[in-house]
């Protein structure tokens, strides 16, 4: 958990490389169905239930970055279901792929589950928390250039200081067997010491395979399903840091900072402009609400066809879901 565009793909597949880790890409059943949930009524109605299940496994089916050698069947989750809410869904899915492939551990790299901790624990679910964070101007840039995501640096600045917050609030909580942290710099700088740190957090054991992981299937599969994810078929970029020294203005370098200066400060990056006489008046929000939108538009615009080829069939599926009429 934390933000995406902070080297989360690049640690879910190398973890993968262990054949006792489950680590497919997120279909993002959390975010997606949890706002959808009053679509469906009573989940305690066997109907209501078999709806979100069938749904949910049609979701992953459908996921851009096909999960491989498995397709779901609505049934088979259902059955498996020993409590009627998504998160036993989620849980259930994740199990019976790991279980096909005879992993041990299921690892979900959906960022914003950071959002819904307090719902996968009451669901009885006590996972470990991989936290990794990545310096959020580089993060900001990242996603100016990506499909997804806001396309202001106001509010990834915004997005990317809550996401933090929320998940060092959620280490105070759990316990400290259950976080581990990773700095998506030291990562690149030094692979093996943290692969290896979080192996024995996990009581595995270190495979040399998991620094080749741009040779796996799964990278290829990724790497092939979207520009975004291109970089995952290749050896560690270990100079992918500190892009935003030369690609973001002092105007936006400016703007991230007053807005996340405490949490950049927190994770040990240091700040380049004064930030004691940031202030935002609503106008310049209103500005940047209306710049955010035409940014994205003009992503959508701009965006390689594949990509978006890739996930019409998620887009056409949610449509369908939000003009359902449920008797």
């Amino acid at each position: 958990m934390g933000t995406q565009r902070s080297g989360s793909n690049l640690l879910r597949v190398m973890l993968n490389q262990l054949p006792e880790i489950s680590a497919p890409h997120p279909p993002h059943i959390l975010k997606t169905f949890f706002p959808l949930l009053e679509l469906y009524g009573d989940l305690r109605i066997e109907k209501n239930f078999r709806l979100l299940v069938a749904d949910v496994c049609e979701w992953v089916n459908r996921n851009p970055v096909p999960w491989q050698d498995i397709v779901f069947n609505a049934e088979t989750v259902f059955r498996a279901c020993k409590q009627r809410n998504l998160v036993e869904i989620f849980r259930r899915i994740y199990e019976i792929k790991a279980r096909e492939e005879g992993a041990r551990y299921w690892c979900c790299k959906s960022m914003e589950s950071v959002y819904y901790t307090n719902e996968i624990e009451s669901a009885g679910i006590h996972p470990y928390y991989i936290f990794i964070y990545r310096d959020g101007r580089d993060v900001a840039l990242s996603f100016l250039k990506a499909i997804v995501g806001p396309k202001h640096v106001y509010h990834l600045a915004r997005k990317w200081k809550m996401e933090q917050e929320l998940s060092l609030k959620l280490k105070s909580q759990v316990p400290y067997e259950r976080f581990i942290e990773v700095q998506y710099e030291e990562l690149l700088a030094h692979p093996r010491k943290v692969l290896e740190g979080i192996c024995n957090r996990l009581e595995l054991t270190f495979d040399a395979t998991m620094m080749d992981y741009f040779y796996s299937k799964e990278s290829l599969n990724t790497a092939n399903s979207g520009e975004m994810w291109k970089n995952v078929a290749k050896p560690i970029l270990s100079n992918n840091h500190h892009k935003y020294l030369r690609e973001l203005t002092m105007t936006q370098i400016g703007i991230f900072e007053g807005v996340a200066h405490e949490m950049l400060t927190l994770l040990g990056y240091p700040l380049l402009t004064d930030v004691s006489n940031f202030r935002l008046t609503e106008e310049d929000v209103e500005l940047y609400n209306q710049e955010n939108t035409r940014g994205i538009q003009e992503a959508l615009r701009k965006a390689d066809p594949l990509d978006i080829l890739k996930r019409e069939p998620q887009e056409s599926l949610l449509k369908e879901i939000k003009n359902r009429v449920i008797r």
